[in-house]
């Protein structure tokens, strides 16, 4: 790439188109490209109103807003003067329908074990878990920290810290004590609620004893929980450290929510920065909750009779967006599992997808080629008929294992959404919609209406069809992250100083002559300041650079250059 143009080169030409299902379309929410174009149309002529009857249609509020968006770059405030509380859209006004006794949570552990809670369950141990927060003194505006395994309990932290008012930063389990140090403290942490340990290709992570090293350097930090999971022996200092067990007994199962402004803090995120702090991205309230319900409705077209089951850990903004938020909003059965895709043997998903009756399932592709790696006869060992829509997630997906996953996992019958989003966004901003969207292996397709997503130079301007450019967002959105924490001014940098006047994804993409889009990866991995990504500069990073972030970029230019030689062999194989 030169600095006065965009010029990022793609070289993956995929000419296959899948249209719709009839059978999947007649019954579709989003039914046609004509129902799509018009939703696009709806949202492009009247921002305002569009998202109004959205919030107004979709979601529960103690008190509406008096003003849709308050936006001055790059600050943005959604629903102003509105009142509303995210564990009360997920729970609460379930209650009162037929949905009261449906299965909310089903989750099933990595040594077999199994639990289900329907909404009213889910909403009993909400409230008691809310009660004690509330117990242990957190109030609205506190942040608790949530470093634990894959379990319900995860979940019923953050509703319940969502019900007070609390801010929630999920830690991933796998991360050190070192990191999930650095993280309360930036977020200034006054609980941290975890588990003894969890389960992962059979041994045991032991969650607590990283607890403990943290903590001694958290001094923000007042009290810990700790969830039995795995039952091993682990220190409890008196004083700081609770069983929730223990505690969940002392309380009443009664706990009303908070009516919260709109732009209430919801959760802290952190997401890796390019000078080696972490970012801690901010998502607030009614914006995020709306776009994380209305992308999951329109994305998996949920019906209540699916078993909807989202891969990823909580730990990641996907498992608190199509994991938790998102499919709860909308009242699903949203499954978890605990553990790893091959233990104890390579099939555990697929035996997973059978027992449980999957109808929908959200993975990486990543883990996709990790299935085609390990062979076509452990999926080919289950019972798959129950699946209707398969769902990618976590990064561009070549079209070889585009083909697979359609053609082994969904036995050609089902439709793949292969979807771009990043944790700064909140949810979904690229996607098929299952019943309109003709797709294209390895194509995101085109922006959920209300999206205005395009593909611009560094200097702002228009990129040609099939070249390669800059991702960008040109209009606010309800979901988009509010600031980093405790750091605007880097905020303002990152992610509105590239480019004047809109939000800078930091992914390159083309768009098609049909104006789908084609993710090619993050800017700053696959180009440098003065030339266009070529075979020959991505073999050059594959020798390795120096400095901090080479043996990253290492690794990316070898996936970059497999990726390129499965997409001909794929082409080969097909007589493309």
């Amino acid at each position: 790439m030169s600095t006065s143009t965009t010029d990022i080169e793609s070289t993956l030409d995929e000419q296959r188109v899948f249209p719709p299902p009839a059978e999947f379309a007649a019954r579709a929410r989003v039914k046609s490209m004509e129902e799509y174009e018009s939703l696009r149309a709806e949202a492009a002529g009247d921002p305002d109103a569009f998202w109004a009857r959205a919030a107004g249609e979709e979601l529960h509020w103690f008190r509406r807003w008096d003003k849709v968006l308050s936006w001055e770059p790059p600050h943005a405030e959604w629903f102003v003067g509105g009142r509303t509380n995210v564990s009360y859209n997920c729970l609460d006004r379930h209650l009162g329908t037929g949905r009261r006794n449906k299965t909310a949570l089903l989750w099933e552990g990595e040594p077999g074990e199994q639990r289900a809670f329907t909404y009213e369950e889910l909403h009993r141990e909400v409230c008691r878990f809310a009660n004690v927060l509330k117990k242990l003194g957190v109030r609205r505006g506190d942040r608790v920290a949530l470093y634990m395994p894959l379990v319900p309990e995860l979940a019923i932290s953050m509703l319940a810290c969502a019900r007070v008012g609390a801010t929630h930063s999920v830690v991933f389990g796998g991360f050190s004590a070192e990191a999930l140090k650095d993280r309360i403290n930036d977020a200034g942490c006054k609980l941290v609620v975890t588990a003894d340990g969890g389960y992962r290709r059979g041994s045991e992570v032991k969650l607590k004893t990283a607890v403990d090293e943290a903590l001694k350097g958290t001094p923000t930090i007042e009290a810990c929980v700790v969830v039995r999971r795995t039952g091993s022996q682990v220190e409890m200092r008196q004083g700081r450290d609770h069983w929730w067990h223990d505690l969940v007994e002392t309380v009443d199962a009664n706990c009303p929510a908070e009516e919260l402004d709109s732009e209430h803090p919801l959760f802290i995120l952190y997401t890796s920065g390019t000078t080696g702090k972490p970012k801690g991205i901010l998502h607030t309230t009614a914006g995020y909750l709306l776009w994380a319900h209305l992308s999951t409705k329109w994305v998996f077209d949920l019906r209540d009779e699916d078993v909807y089951w989202c891969t990823a850990d909580i730990g990641w903004v996907t498992g608190h967006s199509y994991v938790v938020y998102g499919p709860l909003s909308n009242g699903a059965t949203s499954l978890m599992y605990e553990g790893a895709p091959n233990h104890p043997e390579p099939d555990r998903f697929w035996s997973i997808v059978e027992r449980h009756k999957v109808s929908i399932f959200y993975t990486a592709p990543t883990a996709i080629r990790a299935f085609i790696k390990w062979g076509d006869e452990h999926p080919r060992k289950h019972d798959l008929s129950s699946l209707r829509l398969l769902g990618s997630v976590g990064e561009p997906i070549n079209p070889e294992a585009w083909m697979w996953y359609r053609e082994v996992i969904g036995g050609g019958r089902c439709p793949v959404v292969d979807t771009w989003w990043q944790t700064e966004t909140g949810g979904i901003m690229i996607s098929p919609l299952p019943g309109a969207t003709p797709t294209k292996p390895g194509s995101a397709t085109k922006p959920l209406p209300g999206v205005e997503a395009d593909i611009l130079t560094r200097q702002g301007g228009a990129v040609a069809d099939n070249l390669g450019g800059f991702l960008v967002i040109k209009r606010p959105f309800p979901s988009m992250l509010r600031t980093i924490w405790g750091d605007d001014e880097r905020f303002r940098q990152t992610y509105y100083g590239e480019i004047e006047g809109v939000y800078f994804a930091g992914d390159g993409a083309r768009r098609d002559a049909d104006g789908y889009f084609w993710i090619m990866g993050r800017v700053d991995d696959v180009i440098n300041a003065e030339n266009p990504l070529r075979q020959d500069h991505a073999q050059a990073l594959a020798r390795g650079r120096r400095g901090r972030r080479g043996a990253r970029r290492h690794d990316h230019a070898r996936r970059l250059l497999r990726h390129r030689a499965a997409a001909r062999a794929g082409r080969r194989m097909k007589g493309q």
